[in-house]
């Protein structure tokens, strides 16, 4: 391992204590060779400076850390390194562990995890069908986003919310997405819904139930649940947004949910997780076995979602992971099974993207350049991802324009940036053809594939966008319409939604219809009749009887259906 020096007695010292414990612990496993590490290290070499927030890896085998770095700095501010025993927030890779506290009360006969959830928070709205605990780790149950409708009701991400916050804003949605377990839909709500239970049927937080039942038994001593905003934690990575203009704006927030994400841990740390799944001293074999089985619809539609894991395959072997988003972390935890190797990498930089950093870590590691023993000899288990095909600047930009979501209104912008595909929904992944007209979104941790079809009307292209086992989207190429500022004026005035007991003010300034509530201001892009599109937002305006415009429904990714009335 190489560590830079970077000018400063302190920071020499630090870089050196973190290169020294490096290649130690790597000792105890068997370590890349040097020519293999060395390739490692140039998947990070964006990050590996001093001016940069950066990455911790890790690179387990047969229960050992085979390989483990930092790269770039844990703090700018203070010129500290990242090392392998910085603290991370890991966003969504914590419901892995949410997933496994409630896998422990319904083995313990705590719960069921077929239970109405209503049976265990009574507060709960009467959907017209009843929401499971089951439905609520798989994802299938409906429940709406409350990140989503925090922000709809425009509380700043930056500032403080705490547990009451979230679940009086779930109480108050008179309806889920959709009928509970008809579609597989990504929801922190549920998660978080989840944290709720395990404090209710224990008696105590899920922070502490974790440690005790977790974190403390497998001996993951820098690894905590954080419900506590003002608690200092050592070795703690500060999360980063890039500026506009250059340079790097500190990225946190004083959330103070668990379930959905909260968990602060290492690399070293996620090793002593990683090996829980082949010698289980948490659970044991058939609770962890229970863990990595996908969920289904009332159909019978099998998903690969599992209980806070999804399972897939990359380059044709089998995989478990789940990566995490919040603030400025981000992370990532794979595994191959098969193998018994996992990679996890732990970021702190927003626009970073783990999924992708772990996945060509993965490829070399267990590429053929570096196969030997046992390892080597086992045979994949699905078929390898379709490879990449070139396509000309000419043939990809008959893919741009928008596209209208023909269920939800929803807009996608599609441009060209560095002769790639970018999606306005997912500007930091990486859209790769692997057809004429077929790509995959790579980096996501699920499989999201694009299709391009002639529109069979005989107008522009239909796009068909796969993510993972979620419903088919499907969108239209469209012209928008052109409303005159009297058009416009029609949509003009205060509108009320009870469920999120937010004011929105419409007003027409300078051609356009404008949105603006608590914390934001949107400007409106006029789709088809009555509908109109912003950013990760679709709204649809409703009329009366005398063609008066009433109110607007409005979508937003993981919250669909919010009804506001005209004032």
């Amino acid at each position: 391992m190489t560590c830079r020096i970077l000018g400063s007695v302190f920071v020499a010292i630090a870089c050196t204590q973190g290169a020294v414990a490096s290649r130690a612990l790597a000792q105890n496993g068997a370590s890349l060779p040097d020519t293999i590490a060395r390739r490692v290290d140039s998947v990070f070499v964006a990050y590996d400076k001093p001016d940069s927030p950066g990455c911790a890896l890790g690179v387990y085998r047969n229960d050992a850390l085979s390989y483990v770095r930092g790269y770039g700095m844990a703090n700018l501010e203070h010129a500290v390194p990242i090392t392998p025993k910085t603290v991370f927030d890991i966003g969504s890779t914590s419901k892995q562990f949410t997933a496994m506290s409630v896998s422990l009360l319904a083995r313990d006969g705590k719960l069921s995890l077929d239970d109405d959830i209503r049976k265990l928070i009574p507060e709960m709205p009467v959907y017209k069908r009843p929401v499971t605990v089951r439905q609520l780790v798989h994802h299938t149950g409906g429940v709406r986003d409350y990140l989503t409708l925090m922000d709809l009701r425009g509380i700043d991400f930056d500032g403080v919310t705490t547990d009451k916050d979230a679940l009086d804003l779930i109480v108050r949605q008179k309806e889920t997405n959709f009928e509970p377990g008809s579609e597989h839909l990504y929801s922190n709500s549920g998660y978080f819904l989840l944290s709720e239970i395990v404090k209710r049927q224990t008696g105590e937080t899920l922070s502490k139930f974790a440690q005790t039942n977790i974190f403390t038994p497998l001996g993951m001593s820098r690894t905590h649940i954080h419900d506590d905003h003002t608690m200092i934690v050592p070795g703690r990575a500060t999360g980063y947004a890039p500026r506009d203009e250059g340079g790097f704006e500190i990225s946190m927030s004083g959330f103070e949910q668990t379930g959905d994400g909260a968990v602060m841990t290492t690399v070293e740390d996620l090793l002593l997780w990683d090996r829980n799944f082949y010698s289980p001293k948490v659970g044991d074999t058939a609770l962890i076995a229970q863990l990595q089985i996908p969920g289904k619809l009332n159909d019978g539609k099998q998903l690969t979602y599992a209980a806070g894991l999804t399972t897939g395959s990359h380059n044709g072997m089998k995989t478990v992971r789940h990566g995490g988003s919040w603030a400025g972390y981000r992370a990532e935890l794979l595994r191959f099974p098969e193998r018994h190797v996992s990679v996890a990498v732990l970021c702190n930089l927003a626009t970073s993207n783990p999924s992708t950093l772990a996945d060509r870590v993965a490829t070399i590691v267990l590429g053929p350049q570096q196969v030997a023993g046992p390892i080597s000899r086992q045979k994949p288990s699905a078929t390898k991802q379709p490879s990449a095909v070139k396509l000309s600047s000419a043939d990809l930009a008959r893919f741009t324009g928008s596209f209208r979501n023909t269920e939800s209104g929803d807009v996608l912008d599609i441009s060209i940036k560095n002769d790639k595909l970018l999606l306005s929904i997912a500007p930091y992944l990486d859209v790769v053809p692997v057809g004429a007209s077929r790509f995959e979104a790579r980096g996501a941790g699920v499989p999201i594939v694009l299709t391009f079809e002639p529109s069979k009307n005989g107008g522009g292209l239909t796009l068909r966008l796969v993510a993972g086992t979620q419903k088919p989207s499907i969108y239209a190429a469209f012209t928008p319409v052109v409303l005159t500022e009297a058009q416009l004026a029609e949509y003009a005035g205060q509108y009320y939604s009870e469920e999120l007991d937010a004011t929105y003010a419409f007003s027409v300034d300078s051609g356009a219809l404008t949105l603006r509530r608590t914390g934001a201001e949107r400007r409106l892009q006029p789709t088809v009749a009555d509908s109109f599109s912003a950013r990760q937002l679709s709204l649809r305006f409703t009329r009366g009887a005398n063609n008066r415009v009433t109110g607007v429904s409005i979508n937003a990714g993981r919250v669909r259906n919010i009804r506001f009335e005209k004032r």
